[in-house]
């Protein structure tokens, strides 16, 4: 009996934060991974780090606002890994301005590369596992696509938006067999988000989360690991929040209560 293939994974934005951990941990989970990032570099540094974890690794060069570039990368991996069985769009970017202010083409830039390259990618991937019947998308969507923040006008726009994208992914590709999950991750401190949280703003979020602490990637990248699974397979166009009960809360104090 010939023996399974190994599912191929890509992750966008598979350099740093979210991405990173995600190649990881998909790569711990016996998946061979493909690290796609605009960093060609850092994409083999990270591949690099998950072939020295006993795992099998290709970094490339993506950028998700150019269709050339998406479809190269994606031909690349095909060639020299097999064709992608999970795509992680881990991709974006984060511009917090005040509203009043916020550029115009900051604005566009955010949506680029946050909405319609996840977009870009999802067609580009299901394409290939609808020939196939067989795939799944995880999409990284935010809290702040959920409750509003200032200066987050053009982030939280977009993270609801990758939420709605999702839901349009699953009804359209899960005749296909393939399914589109998205992970509302909390606060998490990454390279993306490090200067947004100062101690003030960090310990106000820990004093929201029932949870008490912020998260970490590794603990956003479980939640992909397992939306990316086999398993996973009758869970389809729905957004996990990992956020430590953040978005269950409301009034954190309304005086004293007794046990």
């Amino acid at each position: 009996m010939q023996a399974a293939r190994q599912s191929i994974a890509l992750i966008t934005g598979g350099a740093s934060g979210l991405g990173r951990a995600a190649a990881l941990e998909l790569s711990r989970r016996g998946m061979r991974v493909a690290v796609a990032d605009l960093r060609e570099d850092a994409a083999r540094a990270c591949a690099d780090e998950v072939v020295l974890a006993g795992g099998q690794a290709l970094g490339v060069a993506i950028d998700v606002t150019d269709d050339a570039s998406v479809d190269a990368a994606f031909r690349r991996v095909e060639a020299e890994l097999g064709p992608v069985d999970v795509l992680v769009n881990s991709a974006g970017i984060l511009n917090v301005a005040p509203l009043l202010d916020y550029p115009l083409d900051t604005w566009e830039r955010v949506m680029a590369i946050n909405v319609t390259g996840t977009f870009r990618c999802a067609q580009r991937a299901g394409r290939g596992m609808a020939e196939r019947g067989y795939g799944r998308i995880v999409n990284l969507a935010s809290i702040s696509g959920v409750r509003a923040g200032i200066g987050r006008v053009a982030y939280g726009t977009s993270k609801a938006a990758v939420m709605g994208l999702t839901r349009q992914l699953a009804m359209e590709l899960g005749p296909h067999g393939i399914t589109a999950n998205a992970i509302a991750p909390g606060p998490v401190v990454t390279a993306m988000t490090e200067s947004s949280y100062t101690p003030e703003t960090r310990a106000a979020f820990e004093a929201m989360i029932p949870a008490g602490r912020l998260g970490t990637p590794e603990e956003i990248a479980e939640a992909i690991a397992f939306l990316a699974s086999e398993g996973a397979a009758y869970v389809n166009g729905q957004t996990l929040a990992v956020d430590g009960g953040y978005l269950a809360g409301g009034v954190a104090r309304t005086g004293t209560v007794s046990r």
